[in-house]
């Protein structure tokens, strides 16, 4: 797996002001950060909305707005030398800080419950912080819409599983606390208290969604259940594997694949849905949408089926080949990259693990890309309401008006 920092790092709960510290449920700590947010960004505008950041080239213009600084995204940043870091924090001090399953952190890999906190709040929790949201989202995953399972179980088994992922959390959408709350006409400074409901009914519900899709789909259909174990390992025992091994390659898969800025697809899908005040529901919705797409979500395939390739080029030559060697073709790859000064993409190593445990079902992998980067995406989404961010409308420009504007240039 990923190396780890064996230096201790500062910025825990437990050195935060006194109002901090008091608030102890994911809720409390939000609501007690939201108005000092508030305020922050709007002196910020107030001084600084002037100020010019970048400018955006005729490339950029044509080439899909790649590298335009446009977007405000707090819960992560791509680092061009260390990849990406969640709140400030690269993968491997993460996986040095965060609580794991085991309650002590660097012992494992990080919860999936952690890196949520910790994307949401910018604060790293504690075990007993992790173990309260373990709790809440298996009991908001009882809150499933009894017409949903039905639904997926209705559907052609040939069905792309990416298809009934987001046909499945669109139909949960009748459960949206936002959509009623918005009916009713709440007010907009409690927008993000309502979405926040909807968030973590969304985190809690996807797990199920996903488990019955691949037992339906590929297996049976049966999906068990185990409570007792935290989100990752409670999913993986949906899916039908019982290794604890497995459990921490889940636990991983999900931390990594999370966040990757707000400019991806899936995010930015999300977040620009939202921005219309369409509920998580809908708005996650469209970013699965955007991870189907091949260009996106199909990336950790693609690394596998090079690799395949390159497994058979090399036993059509005689050389001796097991169901391992392909884990040790991407080794080779990886240090050559390595060589070359290449961090690697997240999506090199997931492929290549899941296919290392038996998930063999290319047309799946996606399906859990899908489970993880909900966390990432929605939670943006909750300070995309909290701070009142506004719609989303960028303007565009003809071929015509652009060529007359270059050649006046």
């Amino acid at each position: 797996m990923l190396s780890r920092l064996t230096s201790s790092l500062p910025r825990v709960a437990s050195a935060l002001p006194g109002s901090f510290r008091s608030a102890s449920t994911l809720q409390e700590v939000l609501a007690a950060q939201v108005p000092a947010k508030q305020a922050e960004l709007l002196a910020l505008k107030k001084e600084h909305g002037d100020k010019v950041i970048g400018q955006v080239t005729v490339d950029q213009l044509i080439g899909g707005a790649r590298g335009i600084k446009s977007m405000l995204w707090e819960t992560s940043n791509l680092d061009a030398n260390e990849g990406i870091r969640f709140r400030g924090y690269t993968i491997p001090e993460c996986q040095q800080i965060l609580p794991t399953y085991s309650g002590v952190a660097g012992d494992g890999e990080p919860t999936l419950e952690a890196i949520f906190w910790l994307l949401l709040t910018g604060e790293v929790p504690t075990k007993a912080q992790c173990d309260s949201l373990t709790a809440e989202l298996h009991k908001r995953a009882e809150g499933l819409p009894a017409h949903v399972v039905p639904l997926l179980k209705s559907l052609p088994k040939d069905m792309h599983p990416m298809t009934k992922f987001s046909i499945g959390l669109t139909a949960a959408q009748t459960n949206s606390v936002f959509a009623k709350k918005y009916a009713e006409g709440t007010p907009k400074s409690t927008y993000h208290e309502h979405v926040l409901e909807d968030i973590l009914n969304v985190v809690a519900i996807l797990p199920e969604l996903a488990a019955v899709i691949y037992r339906d789909t590929y297996f049976d259909g049966v999906v068990s259940k185990d409570t007792s174990l935290d989100y990752s390992g409670n999913f993986a025992r949906m899916l039908g594997y019982n290794d604890p091994a497995f459990d921490e390659l889940m636990r991983l898969y999900l931390v990594i694949h999370t966040d990757h800025e707000g400019g991806n697809a899936s995010a930015h899908a999300t977040h620009l849905t939202g921005s219309t005040l369409s509920d998580p529901y809908l708005a996650y919705a469209s970013g699965l949408q955007a991870l189907a797409g091949p260009l996106h979500g199909l990336a950790n395939q693609e690394v596998l089926g090079w690799i395949q390739d390159l497994q058979k080029k090399f036993a059509a030559e005689g050389k001796e080949v097991n169901k391992d060697t392909i884990t040790e073709y991407y080794n080779a790859s990886g240090r050559i990259g390595n060589l070359r000064y290449a961090y690697p993409n997240v999506d090199s190593h997931s492929g290549v693990l899941l296919w290392h445990y038996g998930m063999t079902q290319y047309s799946y992998y996606t399906v859990l890309f899908g489970v993880s980067r909900a966390v990432g995406a929605l939670s943006q989404l909750y300070w995309d309401r909290a701070l009142g961010l506004p719609l989303e409308r960028p303007k565009s420009h003809t071929s015509a008006w652009l060529k007359d504007f270059c050649e006046k240039q």
